[in-house]
């Protein structure tokens, strides 16, 4: 069974957040099954400045890099190489929304009657639940377009239930696999630093509007002096300033420190009392499963698909518009937050496993194969 995944940019692309990591583990999973070939194209696209390319590392399987000539993955060798990378796979799984790649794949995979599986990563979802959004205008014609020439019998991906309604309420009826993402639970926790009077708050995600940072500032304004955040991350240069200029006045409370990958991650995890993501739209939300996989309770919103947090006693999902989010924070503390955390870690570790992610994929992945096989030969 020969996969081809198509998608904007790909690791180690990491600037780009979740999806390139959550993405990165199904290629990695599903390439390592017996009969499966798999091959990735891409733009080599490592962060916003044409600049920014990636420097590529071994993988077990074939990944191309067409060189970005403008916008986030604009890269015409990646549409020169598009036709005969479908025209060799069994199954065109395309990752992301509103990009260059995806209506040129729809439109390919159609002409030669591939099946396709389309993972918006949260695009969709975002556009609805943010009111904020940019470019919705565009964004409501790019969809109308993806549902006329999108291939019949395509398969929308999405990670959650929440995920799932808002694409077919943006795309008609569309079919539809709910696979959530996996997170990796470190079999030891780094030591964790004693609290000593203290709360540290920690963000890590994107540095976006959406994410909801900038009510996160407005409650450490109101929070009393023993709660501090560490808040890690990267994105446009502008807004970035701001925070950081916001940052500047809070007396050394709030601090930000960039964009953070392994081993550093691991021991930002670990020096977090609670983790705070007041996000107004998350498809999954991949650092929240991080978080709890780390043993750091979670703080979000009801614009995320972790609504269960309260019920597995590991965190809370607020409904952050008529919340009070210093509120909130206020009063997890007082709470057990390391038993908590260790709860948090057991529900990762049961449910949201790699090798079930990869059995799923691979089960989806087959099916289109076989259906494809049998309609040609009907």
């Amino acid at each position: 069974m020969k996969i081809l995944h198509i998608v904007p940019a790909f690791y180690p692309a990491t600037y780009w957040g979740g999806p390139i990591w959550s993405t990165k583990a199904i290629c990695d999973g599903v390439s390592a099954l017996d009969g499966v070939q798999l091959r990735v194209l891409t733009a080599d696209a490592a962060g916003p400045a044409i600049a920014d390319r990636v420097v590529p590392v071994p993988l077990a399987y074939t990944v191309h890099y067409a060189r970005r000539l403008a916008g986030h993955c604009i890269a015409p060798g990646l549409l020169a190489r598009m036709p005969a990378a479908i025209h060799w796979a069994d199954v065109v799984h395309v990752t992301g929304t509103y990009n260059m790649p995806t209506l040129p794949a729809f439109v390919l995979a159609r002409a030669m009657g591939k099946p396709v599986v389309w993972s918006p990563r949260g695009g969709l979802q975002a556009t609805a639940d943010w009111p904020d959004a940019p470019k919705r205008r565009i964004k409501h014609g790019f969809e109308h377009l993806a549902h006329l020439l999108r291939p019949k019998g395509a398969v929308l991906h999405v990670t959650s239930a929440q995920e799932a309604s808002h694409g077919t309420a943006r795309l008609g009826q569309i079919a539809r696999a709910i696979i959530p993402n996996a997170v990796d639970v470190p079999a030891e926790l780094s030591p964790r630093r004693p609290r000593d009077g203290q709360c540290r708050l920690l963000f890590l995600s994107r540095l976006h509007p959406k994410k909801g940072v900038e009510a996160l500032f407005a409650a450490m304004t109101r929070l009393p002096p023993h709660f501090t955040l560490d808040i890690y991350g990267t994105g446009d240069a502008e807004y970035v300033r701001m925070l950081q200029m916001r940052a500047n006045l809070s007396a050394g409370r709030i601090r930000l420190h960039g964009h953070v990958d392994g081993a550093a991650k691991a021991a930002a995890f670990a020096q977090a009392d609670l983790f705070v993501l007041p996000s107004h739209s998350e498809n999954f939300g991949i650092v929240v499963a991080e978080a709890l996989a780390h043993g750091v309770p979670v703080l979000t919103t009801q614009n995320t698909p972790w609504q269960d947090l309260a019920r597995h006693g590991c965190g809370r999902c607020i409904d952050l518009p008529r919340s009070n989010l210093e509120a909130e924070i206020l009063a997890l503390p007082a709470q057990d937050l390391v038993q908590m955390g260790a709860r948090g870690r057991a529900w990762m570790r049961r449910d949201f496993s790699t090798a079930a992610m990869v059995d799923a994929f691979a089960d989806l992945y087959r099916g289109l194969a076989q259906d494809a096989f049998d309609g040609v030969m009907a």
